[in-house]
């Protein structure tokens, strides 16, 4: 059994590791191994010294002043473990695998057998937790049958997605988008990345090449909770 303690963080750090955090297998027709890239901006240098006179001090009137705000965050759910999920609008669902990485640091994905379930990627927030829950699924299977992912290409915003957890509450999300990158270019922080509410991100392979045999891309639904 894996411990909730595996999602109690917003996200999980961004690192030059994980910028093999993309869905590389997808069925019989899939490419090897594929790599993204990180980019982690520089610091910005620092302001010349100014050539007029000082600023006067600030009175204490000014010193003395609140600091601004902090806005609410969006309200989340406990850490529970996902163990199956269901998309009534494409007839999609099935119990979720918990994985995670391989020692390449590239993410383990699900068996891509024919009625191969989806998983959850052990190392993101449980589904209904404030930060991106993964959930890995194919688009085919090795029979050249549809996967379990086959149709997310169909989802549009405000349809449901409804994952089960260990504990008996369903987090329900509402697709917000759906995109297609390259994975060579796999926009790691985007996908991954801290978000201020519980979001749920469904990846895909996407993009087959029939000269090559491989998926060149991945397909990456972003959704929210919503109950």
């Amino acid at each position: 059994m894996i411990s909730a303690k595996n999602g109690r963080r917003r996200g999980f750090a961004v690192s030059a590791a994980t910028a093999l955090l993309i869905l590389t297998a997808c069925g019989a027709q899939t490419s090897p191994e594929s790599t993204g890239t990180t980019t982690t901006p520089s610091s910005s240098a620092s302001a010349p010294a100014p050539t007029s006179a000082p600023a006067p001090a600030p009175t204490a009137e000014a010193s003395a002043a609140s600091p601004a705000p902090t806005p609410d965050l969006p309200p989340v759910l406990e850490a529970s473990i996902p163990v199956s999920f269901t998309i009534p609008t494409i007839d999609a669902g099935s119990d979720l695998l918990a994985l995670g990485l391989r020692e390449n640091g590239s993410l383990e994905v699900p068996p891509d057998g024919p009625g191969a379930p989806a998983s959850w990627y052990n190392q993101s927030p449980t589904s209904g937790e404030r930060g991106p829950s993964i959930l890995l699924g194919h688009v085919n299977a090795t029979d050249g049958g549809p996967g379990v992912f086959a149709d997310l290409r169909a989802l549009k915003p405000g349809d449901e997605i409804n994952v089960i957890r260990e504990d008996g509450s369903t987090a329900v999300f509402a697709v917000d988008r759906g995109e297609q990158y390259e994975k060579a270019n796999f926009p790691t922080l985007e996908v991954y990345g801290n978000t201020d509410a519980a979001e749920l991100r469904l990846i895909t392979c996407d993009g087959y090449n029939p000269d090559t045999g491989e998926f060149d891309d991945n397909y990456v639904v972003y959704a929210t909770l919503v109950l």
